[in-house]
């Protein structure tokens, strides 16, 4: 598929803007202009290149507000679920390379410290913002200078336990800090109507806060005379009113001083909110209504479908330009697999319940969620908490499937020992998005899964090679009565066979995918399909390699380890992970605590934190598509060679 071929023009005004400094020097009455060019360039970037999407359009308004009223990058701008900081990252000097966000070798699509100094602090997971942000607020309190600090959060991000520790402790610890709330339902309650922005704008206000300041002051002057009793009876009166008519008295309970809600794509009321709040003292919640998507129609009406977008749409209309090939036979994705695997478990078990966090379409658990809503559970970004709930629920009977991306259970980890494994119970971790993930980069890939939980006691550690081995992991987890059972597999699309019945496997045991004469490659997960094409380059080298399907890291298959070791002193393992501590590594142990010898290459990911580009780009750039496989391998069956000749 050929990209259109499309000169992206930011507006006149955008076109001057390469720095927030420059942003700040026009007047408050050219903001709209500016936002409406931000979000144009934005949908004009993103129609072509794809990227994430609703989010940024919502906070248009609020990036601008923001560069124009704080001193950036002296003043600390800390961003939460990084996706909402397009207009940011345009706005900051990338303006002209922002096509090639998410592209290998392009720039990041997440706020990163190493890539510009106005990103305060790397973001790709959720509910940190606020936590970063206190700290930079204590750090600046201890250095004594004079940067202002805020944060922006968005609604889904308040789900996460993170987000209310960080609220809970800047509530008490009375440094100077914002937080900005970005809360994007698509409709407003109606008890937030006008009146409630009238309160905000005059609570806000210079003159409201002097007027109460003041008002303070000479009550506490007065104690001796009852100004003390005046404050508390004072202090209850506008305690009770936000209570009343704003969502503000849990934030006010906490600590801060709540001010909102606020129309978040009023961009010139929202530069005189901030303007007027950024000298107040103490903890401040900004409350800013706004709507994801914003100017975007098809966004506004679908938030699901357009959060992120991967191939070009008409940015007028929103259809996709991507003709369909009728042709063309549709490979299931792996999540696919495993949402059309529960469900079908599930009406098969009725102990069987699925949970995630946050990501029901993402890992599929939506389909059960549709047919059996009383049985499929999202808890929103709280992973820790759904750890937890699902060992609850395995302590009552009930069997537990919890589908998390690799690199978000990693939020989860003490959960996952402490109140899973220590206890014994039946838990299924089903990790989709295993491996390299592709444009989110970093902070999404699931490089570290294969040794966070191999070392953890009464574990079983699984990955499927191919679409049906997902679904007999997973048929047999549910047999499993005793322990945590952890399936992991990657994201895309499964290989080609089709799907069959469920077959139990038992655990520890691996398969021979192939013999040969010259060689064993191990191979752990779904890169084996890589491995079955890497043999063919082998082959036309003159080396029969066998191919050996481990499924299982923990525990291992002994049998088919004492074939390999038997008949081979060259052996490969290959895994989609960190070689520290992964699959390979657990052969190596085998082989020492069993005495055996033999030349062993471990091939995965390297000891570096893998930027982003497309998944097919990263396995090149790391050995693991099947040409490196190949090449790795014949260098290391010739050094041996050479080494015993």
């Amino acid at each position: 598929m050929n990209e259109p071929q499309i000169t992206h023009t930011p507006g006149p005004l955008l076109t001057q803007i390469d720095f927030p400094h420059i942003l700040r020097a026009l007047p408050v009455e050219k903001l709209p202009q500016v936002a409406e060019e931000l979000r144009e360039y934005i949908i004009d970037i993103i129609s072509v290149h794809g990227g994430h999407f609703a989010a940024s359009l919502g906070v248009v308004e609020l990036t601008v507000a923001l560069h124009y009223v704080y001193r950036t990058p002296k003043d600390q701008i800390v961003w939460d679920v990084g996706h909402q900081a397009y207009g940011h990252k345009i706005l900051t000097g990338r303006r002209d390379v922002f096509h090639t966000n998410r592209k290998y070798q392009g720039i990041s699509g997440f706020p990163k410290r190493s890539e510009s100094e106005y990103d305060t602090f790397g973001v790709g997971h959720a509910s940190t913002s606020i936590s970063a942000a206190l700290g930079m607020a204590k750090a600046r309190d201890i250095t004594e200078t004079d940067q202002k600090v805020v944060a922006i959060i968005g609604d889904g991000s308040m789900t996460g336990g993170l987000a209310f520790e960080g609220l809970n402790n800047a509530g008490t610890a009375k440094s100077d800090l914002l937080v900005i709330l970005n809360d994007n339902r698509m409709s407003i309650d109606p008890n937030v109507g006008a009146l409630n922005e009238y309160l905000a704008e005059i609570t806000a206000g210079k003159g409201w806060n002097t007027l109460r300041d003041e008002v303070w002051d000479f009550l506490e002057r007065m104690k001796g005379k009852g100004g003390g009793t005046m404050q508390r009876f004072i202090g209850r009166i506008e305690n009770g009113m936000k209570a009343a008519l704003t969502p503000g008295g849990l934030f006010e309970a906490l600590g801060f001083r709540y001010f909102g809600p606020v129309d978040g794509h009023d961009v010139v009321q929202l530069a005189k909110i901030l303007d007027d709040l950024k000298d107040l003292k103490g903890p401040i919640l900004l409350h800013c209504m706004t709507v994801k998507g914003k100017g975007f129609a098809p966004a506004e009406q679908d938030q699901l479908k357009w959060h992120a977008q991967s191939s070009p749409f008409d940015k007028l209309t929103g259809e996709s330009l991507v003709k369909p090939d009728p042709g063309k036979r549709k490979i299931p994705n792996w999540q696919d697999v495993f949402g059309d695997a529960i469900l079908e478990l599930a009406k098969q078990d009725p102990k069987i319940v699925g949970i995630t966090a946050a990501m029901p379409s993402g890992t599929g658990l939506s389909k059960m969620m549709k047919q059996m809503p009383h049985r499929a559970f999202d808890v929103g970004i709280a992973e820790m908490h759904a750890v937890v709930e699902a060992a609850g629920m395995a302590t009552q009977g009930l069997k537990p499937f919890v589908a998390i991306y690799s690199s978000f259970l990693q939020r989860a980890y003490d959960g996952i020992i402490h109140d899973v494994a220590l206890q014994d119970l039946p838990v299924v971790f089903c990790m989709d998005r295993s491996g390299l993930v592709g444009a989110d980069g970093a902070t999404h890939h699931g490089a570290l899964d294969i040794p966070y939980l191999r070392c953890v006691q009464n574990m079983v550690v699984a990955a499927p090679m191919e679409a049906q081995d997902l679904r007999n992991l997973m048929f047999s987890a549910s047999l499993h009565a005793k322990g945590p059972y952890a399936i992991r597999y990657p994201r895309g699309g499964t290989s080609d066979e089709g799907i069959g019945p469920f077959v139990e496997i038992p655990i520890g045991t691996g398969r021979k995918v192939t013999g040969g004469a010259d060689v064993a490659i191990l191979s752990y997960g779904a890169i084996g399909q890589s491995v079955s094409i890497a043999r063919k380059h082998l082959q036309e080298a003159g080396i029969d390699a066998a191919h050996y399907d481990l499924r299982f890291v923990k525990p291992l298959d002994q049998a088919l380890l004492e074939e390999v070791f038997t008949m081979f002193d060259v052996v490969v393992t290959i895994e989609d992970g960190v070689i520290q501590g992964g699959a390979g590594s657990a052969v190596l142990e085998w082989m020492s605590d069993h005495g055996y010898k033999a030349d062993v290459l471990r091939l995965g990911l390297p000891d570096t934190f893998v930027e982003h580009g497309t998944q097919n780009e990263l396995y090149a750039e790391a050995g693991l598509d099947p040409q490196g496989i190949a090449r790795q391998t014949l260098a290391f069956i010739r050094q041996h060679q050479s080494m015993n000749a």
